[in-house]
């Protein structure tokens, strides 16, 4: 194990693109395996060469970067997954209206009824049945 550490000092190892890169490659494998269309296998590998590539580089700042402008590609995905498992939570207790005005989410209590909702945004007010 000691040689393993002493292989790997002063290189990139793993991060979420890479990640990412693994995943894709088995869904790719696995699908060409069912499909049985051979050529998909053979692309499936070329996601996993990447990220083997990534993982053992010895430019730790190029690699970094390319990590950090796939965060910020991806973070309205993980926004998106976090809102929605958010709202999924909440949705025995609580009911999410938009303003009608700027767009704006509003999240009120169930079982009030009829009531006014005013947006604290641009105060516009308007109904909804929680």
């Amino acid at each position: 194990m000691n040689w393993f550490k002493k292989f790997m000092m002063g290189r990139y190892g793993g991060d979420q693109l890479s990640v990412v890169l693994i995943l894709l490659s088995a869904i790719l494998t696995l699908t060409a395996d069912f499909a049985k269309v051979p050529l998909l296998a053979l692309i499936g590998y070329v996601p996993l060469g990447i990220a083997l590539f990534r993982m053992l580089s010895k430019n730790t700042s190029k690699r970094g970067m390319e990590n950090y402008k796939f965060a910020i590609f991806i973070s309205p995905v993980y926004s998106w997954f976090h809102k929605t498992g958010e709202r999924l939570g909440n949705v025995k207790t609580h009911r999410y209206f938009t303003c009608p005005n700027c767009k704006q989410s509003l999240r009120v209590p169930r079982g009030k009824g009829k009531i006014t909702i005013t947006c604290p945004k641009c105060k516009t007010e308007f109904k909804g049945q929680s």
